[in-house]
Parts: structure tokens; C-alpha cells; sequence
């Protein structure tokens, strides 16, 4: 399955070349195959993540853009130039570890300008570089702390001014923020995106977690078993997703496995295993595929305890009736699973708005669910 994405490197030869182009490279572990003949562009000043379950590769691809691991074909582009058999300490490239990896003997401040020192930079130009890291992290006053005295983020910080130090033209990051409660995470998500538009450094993250990728990342190379399999903005691989298993994979959805019965201006009919006819939108360059599954996202479902009126002259909005089967209050949304009349079942996601919701519903209570052929994805099956 080739990976879709603007960028390729096949792009017109009068396009502007990529910072980085990873062209056709594979890796393998004895008979596991942990990378499989892989090409993406990365451009100059772009913050990348690589999503996908464990085990697909994302981290064996960084290690090799890394230098930790040699790639047994293909070639990996940085400004042009071929660096896949070159050295780590060659590379213009550094790497921030998810164990963070900080010297416990040294302070903030020498760990951060532990790099620059071994590269022979003048102690005048690192006493300005390490005063102007300190405070882009926010360490003020905490340069002669040592890491088991510091809090989580701020350990996080020091390693990230430290692979900063050297001004690499490319970051590499592992798992950045795993070590995080939710509430840290979240806003040290923030600074990390605030840090690299300062700092206009081209970013690659590695990740597992599909929120964490869609807060940071311009775009996210979805990745499965060792290859890409859709590259995209976050609202395009979300909205848009180019397969059944990169919809199931990203985020929640509901998927009804169908049979197309009619095409008519756009607009498909499908036949579905428990959910009755329902009509969607026709995607762009779709074949003619007969058996299809249709995939709706749960905060694009509606639900009335009457039908929704349409008022545009024509059945195009998709009505199935049923019953509350479940509720799951979640705070700023409540979850809802509904049993249509059909067989099949649906989960619907609404927004509590209101701090006292008096429109919720119940378990047993009978309702119809709605959504437009707009909300529809149809995907092969």
C-alpha cells in the first residue's frame, strides 16, 4: 500500500527540494521486516509526526535518520546530501530521548551545554547560548539544580534545551512527552509548539498518541507495519482518511459495511448490513467498487425524539431509529451507543453545553439518530 501525500519524491523537479527526503528505504531485523521501502519530503521548518501502533517501524525510521541505524537500501536526503552511511556526529541532526537521558552529575546548565563543549564552541558564545536556552524554557534560576531535583517538565525542558544547543537543522524526538501526566503534557504540548516556531527548526516527533500528534504536527505520516500508509494535514487524515484502517485507526468511528446499489449526481446509495440504506457523498476517483463500508464519526451523529425536519425538497438526510443502549458521561461530551431497529449499532457523541443538561438522554429511551451524506466517508471495504 503506497503512502498518499502532496509531497513525494517523485515532485516536479521545479519544485523547491525538500530539507529532508527519505527515497525507497528498508530495514530489517533478521526476517522482521521493521521498515519497508519508505520515501517521504519533509520540508524546511516543518514540525512532522510519525503515527502508528507499536511495533511499526516510526522509531527504527528515526534511529536511522538518527545514525543509530544504517539503512540496507534506499538513500536518505538531508539539504541533497546523502547521510544514510554517515555517523551521528556528522549529522546535522540530534535526538531527544523519551528517557530524556540527562547527566545526573551535572546541573541544568552544563547538561545543556554539554554538546557544545565537546564541539570546541567558545566558552564566551556558550555562556550566551545556554543563558538564551535557559530562558526559551523558562529555567530561570534553576541553572545549578541537578535533574532529581527538578520536576518532570522541567527535566523535559533541559533535554530539549540541550538538543536545541547545537542549532541542528534537524530535531528528532522519541516519544517527547510520555513521561507526562495529562494535564503537564498538555501544556508542555504547547511550549514544544511555541519553542519550534521561535526557533523555525524542523521537528519530527514519534508517537503513539493520536492527540498529542494532531496538536502538534502540520502533518502526520500514519504508519503500519514498517510502510506509510496516508500522509496528511491533521483535519485531512481525520475528515479524510484514505482507508478503513486508517479510519478505525485515528480517532473514533463508526464503520457499517455495505453494498453500493445506486450512483445518481454525486451521491451514492448504500445498501448496509443493519443500519438500512443510507446515502453518502461519492469521494474523489472512487472506482467501481460494489462492497463498501461507510464510516461516520460519532459528534457527527444527531439525535431527536422526532425526525428531523429537511427542508431541501429531496430524502438526503440519513434517518435510522433506535434505542439508547448506554451512556458515558465524559465531561464536556456525553457518549451515547444506540441499537437501530436494524441490528446494528451506532455510538453518538454530543456536547454537554450546558452544566445542567435537561435534553440528555436515557437508557431505553427511544430516539432517532441523524447525520447528513455530507458526514459520510465510503471507504473499500
Amino acid at each position: 500500500m503506497e503512502a498518499l501525500s502532496e509531497t513525494t519524491p517523485q515532485a516536479s523537479a521545479g519544485a523547491a527540494l525538500p530539507l529532508l527526503r527519505i527515497d525507497a528505504v528498508g530495514k530489517r531485523f533478521g526476517g522482521f521486516t521493521a521498515v519497508d521501502d519508505l520515501s517521504l519530503d519533509i520540508k524546511a521548518g516543518e514540525f512532522f509526526a510519525l503515527l502508528g501502533p507499536s511495533g511499526c517501524g516510526k522509531t527504527t525510521l528515526l534511529r536511522m535518520l538518527a545514525g543509530f541505524e544504517m539503512p540496507e537500501s534506499g538513500r536518505i536526503l538531508l539539504n541533497g546530501e546523502d547521510v544514510a552511511s554517515m555517523p551521528p556526529h556528522r549529522r546535522p541532526v540530534n535526538m531527544m530521548f523519551q528517557s530524556y537521558a540527562l547527566f545526573p552529575h551535572l546541573n541544568v546548565r552544563d547538561n545543556i551545554a554539554f554538546g557544545l563543549r565537546r564541539a570546541g564552541v567558545s566558552r564566551v558564545e556558550i555562556n550566551a547560548r545556554v543563558a538564551e536556552l535557559v530562558a526559551l524554557v523558562r529555567l530561570e534560576g534553576l541553572e545549578k539544580r541537578r535533574p532529581e531535583q527538578l520536576s518532570g517538565g522541567q527535566r523535559q525542558r533541559v533535554a530539549l534545551a540541550r538538543a536545541v544547543a547545537r542549532r541542528p537543522r534537524l530535531l528528532l524526538l522519541d516519544e517527547p512527552l510520555a513521561a507526562l501526566d495529562k494535564k503537564l503534557r498538555d501544556s508542555t504540548q504547547r511550549e514544544l509548539l511555541a519553542l519550534q516556531r521561535k526557533l523555525g527548526l524542523t521537528f519530527i516527533v514519534v508517537t503513539h498518541d493520536q492527540d498529542e500528534a494532531m496538536t502538534l504536527a502540520d502533518r502526520i505520516g500514519v504508519m503500519n507495519a514498517g510502510r506509510l500508509v496516508q500522509v496528511a494535514t491533521p483535519r485531512q487524515l481525520y475528515e479524510e482518511p484514505r482507508s478503513r484502517w486508517v479510519a478505525e485507526f485515528v480517532g473514533d468511528i463508526n464503520i457499517v459495511e455495505g453494498r453500493i446499489e445506486a450512483r445518481d449526481a454525486g451521491r451514492l446509495r448504500v445498501t448496509t448490513q443493519g443500519a438500512g440504506v443510507l446515502t453518502a457523498l461519492a469521494p474523489r476517483g472512487f472506482g467501481d467498487v460494489a462492497d463498501v463500508c461507510v464510516a461516520i464519526r460519532p459528534e457527527k451523529i444527531r439525535l431527536s425524539q422526532r425526525a428531523p425536519a429537511d427542508n431541501s425538497g429531496a430524502s438526503t438526510i440519513n434517518r435510522l431509529e433506535g434505542t439508547i443502549a448506554d451512556v458515558n458521561y465524559l465531561g464536556s461530551a456525553s457518549s451515547y451507543t444506540i441499537a437501530l431497529d436494524g441490528g446494528a449499532t451506532l455510538r453518538a457523541s454530543l456536547a454537554n453545553a450546558a452544566r445542567v443538561n435537561a435534553d440528555a438522554y436515557a437508557v431505553g429511551q427511544r430516539v432517532t439518530a441523524w447525520f447528513s451524506p455530507d458526514d459520510c466517508v465510503v471507504l473499500d471495504r
